[in-house]
This record gives structure tokens, sequence and C-alpha cells, in this order.
């Protein structure tokens, strides 16, 4: 059953009152602003692996974190000591560490008339990740593996079948008057089978399917059956020469380059200049036919919400449109640093100062299909993995070690592996020749398939 927003607020006004409570407690004890943070959730992991339950966690949190300012110092601590003897020792204790903390101009709450939530129900919370009893959960995951398992008798062991679900409420509070809540709730599966060539070579792969919904989430048969079909096709790896070919980035290692831009325009490398796009606002930095998003209200999204880690309505912005730089990613510290506005992009743990994080990331989708981008390229290689990270933010240095198959005549001929590619990112983003029409969110970050020019594969 899916819970309305109104019901949500109904059931929890006394929750807000308690986070209040704690930031006039934090005034009265001589704090010239407060934030308050409450946060509770609970989570369910289970692991099978072949057939057998090997993990089983199921936990719940709460817990509570302030942040104080005296003028421009600032000083934060939290508790999950929530009796009022560890509420008093939470702001005591915060207190006596901003009386002693180096003072800061840009330091501060962000100003009263930039507040705000989105109204309306973004779809964020589904009680029915937990509708299933314990037994069934595993289940699950039980049936995922064995899809994997039975579908290729080349596949005689696993890495396991895997359930998920977690639901978690926050509550954020302010001493200039925001007050602001949500809940989310998420599950997934996943298989990760291990396949056995003739000669005794092994790969594994995986799949999954993530939602917010139970009732949305893909079949644990068709997960299995994905994650089989991605570990087989690797059987019989080969390297190959070194060369300068066009790379097909698969969307699931296509994100990395996306990753990598979601770095470059985090206004913490921004200010301190420790980014290859710092102070590039304006400015034509890749092909024009790259258009990237951040989108914090996307319906359901799994990088949606209703406020920021600092009570700012989360909002829909462009960050390069047609190649050309348009907006950093800021909260209320970095802006000032940089003596711009906030983006509405600061998240919020519950110790420390406010960080800065994307909401929905992802790159416009193109209009051909993976099939037909590879259909034109006469050799090149179909990334479908990366290992390590390999990217330098400063200068833009991209270097993996990946694995994928080989491009021969428009057609996936083989698999390769043990292999590195190469460029830089300044380049690459020039370099992006295709872009594919498969755009889907398994996360908050989402890339159709790519075609990039002008890399090296280091081989043989």
């Amino acid at each position: 059953m899916h819970t309305t927003e109104e019901q949500k607020k109904s059931a929890s006004n006394i929750d807000r009152e308690f986070v209040t409570d704690i930031v006039t407690k934090a005034l009265r004890a001589g704090a010239s602003d407060a934030e308050a943070v409450f946060a509770e959730g609970d989570e369910f992991e289970t692991l099978v692996r072949l057939g057998q339950v090997e993990q089983l966690k199921e936990a719940g949190s709460r817990a509570l974190g302030l942040r104080v300012f005296h003028g421009h110092r600032t000083a934060s601590t939290s508790t999950s000591d929530l009796s009022p003897e560890g509420i008093e020792q939470l702001v005591s204790g915060a207190m006596a560490l901003v009386r002693i903390t180096s003072e800061d101009p840009f330091a501060g709450l962000p100003e009263r008339d930039e507040f705000g939530s989105l109204s309306g129900d973004l779809d964020l919370f589904y009680e029915d990740v937990y509708s299933l009893p314990a037994i069934e959960r595993i289940e699950y995951a039980r049936r995922t593996e064995a899809a994997a398992m039975s579908a290729d008798a080349r596949i005689q062991n696993s890495g396991g079948g895997s359930f998920d679900a977690a639901t978690g409420r926050k509550i954020l509070a302010n001493s200039r008057g925001f007050v602001g809540e949500s809940r989310r709730s998420s599950c997934s599966i996943s298989a990760q089978p291990i396949a056995q060539s003739p000669d005794g070579g092994m790969q594994r792969d995986y799949w999954y399917s993530s939602q917010r919904s139970l009732g949305l989430l893909d079949s644990p048969e068709s997960v299995g059956l994905e994650a089989a079909r991605r570990t087989v096709r690797k059987l019989g790896a080969r390297k190959v020469a070194t060369q300068r070919v066009p790379l097909v980035f698969a969307p699931e290692v296509a994100s990395s380059i996306l990753g990598s831009i979601l770095g470059a325009i985090n206004g913490n490398a921004v200010y301190r200049s420790s980014s290859f796009l710092a102070g590039k606002l304006g400015e034509t930095v890749a092909g024009s036919n790259l258009t990237v998003i951040d989108d914090g209200t996307m319906v359901g999204g799994f990088g949606s919400s209703y406020f920021d880690g600092e009570g700012l309505p989360t909002r829909r912005k462009v960050v390069l449109d047609k190649g050309v730089l348009i907006s950093y990613l800021l909260n209320t510290y970095t802006a000032r640093k940089l003596g711009l506005q906030s983006t509405g992009n600061a998240s919020r743990g519950l110790a420390g100062s406010p960080g800065i994080g994307a909401g929905n990331f992802y790159l416009e989708p193109g209009t051909k299909t993976p099939e037909q981008i590879i259909a034109e390229i006469p050799n090149g290689l179909y990334v479908t993995d990366l290992i390590g990270h390999g990217v330098n933010i400063v200068t833009g240095d991209y270097s993996h070690g990946a694995s994928g198959l080989w491009i021969e005549n428009g057609e996936l001929a083989y698999p390769v592996e043990e292999i590195t590619v190469a460029g830089n990112l300044k380049e690459m983003l020039h370099n992006i020749s295709e872009i594919g029409n498969d755009l889907i969110f398994r996360s908050s970050m989402a890339c159709p398939t790519l075609r990039v020019e002008g890399m090296t594969i280091a081989g043989e």
C-alpha cells in the first residue's frame, strides 16, 4: 500500500516538535543559530548462496545530530541517546566545542527567504518493502540465485542471491523557522553467478533490480537470467593488442564518466581549484550533443527529495547545456565561497557540516539503439566492466582496467579482458560521438550507452 503524504505528516507531529525543541534548547544555551537533524531507519539484508542462507541482518537505528553557531564559529555533535540526559549532553557538548573553534566568515545557515519544501507527493515511500515475512524475503533471494544457476550448465557456483530492503525517515529543523520531514523506502534483489569453461577458466558477473516499491521490482527469475547471460558471455576472454579504436561504454559503466563530471562540478572541488572544470562556467567543455541534468524533483526518483540537507527546496537544473557548463552543484557554504547562490544540493548526515550531493543526475539520451551504435563500428571495444578508481579530477586524466566484448564488423565477436582504457576527460567529453536511447534509472545516476572516439586500449 502506498502511504500518502498527508498520512505521513499526521503521524509524525510529535517528532517534529521533539526536533524543534532541541533547536530551542541550543538557543537557550547561547547559540546564535542552530540546526537539528533526527534520523531513524530499518534495514533487512539476506544473502543466499547455493540455496543456503549465508547472511541475514535486521537492524534499526534512531539518532540525532546538532549543529550550532556562535557568530561565525560552528560545531556539531550527534548522539543515539535520546533520553533527557542524552539531549542535555548533546547540547552542552556542541556549545563547549563551538566556543573553541576558529571563525569562518562563510559559515552560517541559509537566509530565511531561501528555505522551503516541495509540495505534492514524490512517491518516495512504500510500505510494501516490508510487507513480506522474512521467510518470503529469503525466498526472493533464493529464487534469484536459482534462476541464474539453472540458466546454463557452465554455471556451477555462485556468489549468492540477495534481497535487501530499507526504510528511513528524517526530520530537519533550524532556528530560522524551517521544519521539514521526509520518508523513503527501497528494496533490491541481485544474483552473482560464477561460470566455468571446459579449459577451467572462470568468470563472474551480476545483475540486479532496485526500486522504491516491492511491486515495482523485476521478477527474481528475470534478474537471475540476466545475471547468467552477462556471466556466460565472458567465458573464453582474450587479450588484444594495444591500439586506438572507438569505445562503446555500456550504460552501467558509462555512468562512471557521468560520475567524473559530478565530481568536477562539486562546489568543494571548484572553490579549492581542484577540478578541471573550475572557472569554466559559461564555457564549452563538451560536445554539443551533451546535455546533463540534475533533478531532485522527479517522482519516485532514487535521488529525489522535498528539500536538501539545509532545508532549501530541491530543484531541476541543467548542468551542461549542449556542451556549455551552466551550473556547479553548491550548498550554502561553497556558494558563498564562490560568490554564487546555493543550487539546493546540500547533503546532510548527523554529524559535521553539510556536504554536496546530486539529485537524479543523468545525461539526456540520444535516438540510436545500442545495437545501431555497435553496428557502425568495424573494430572497437564494448566496455562492460571497469576496474579501480583511475580518474584525476584535477587534471582530467582517465585510466581504468577494463573488460568487455570486442566489436568486429559491427557485431559483438568475443570477450576481452586484462586491458586498460585511457584518455583525458577534457578530450573525452568532446569525443562522445554517439549517445544511446537506453536511459534507465537503476540508481540516482543514469547514463545511456556512449560511443567515445580517440581513447587508447593498452593490451598485449
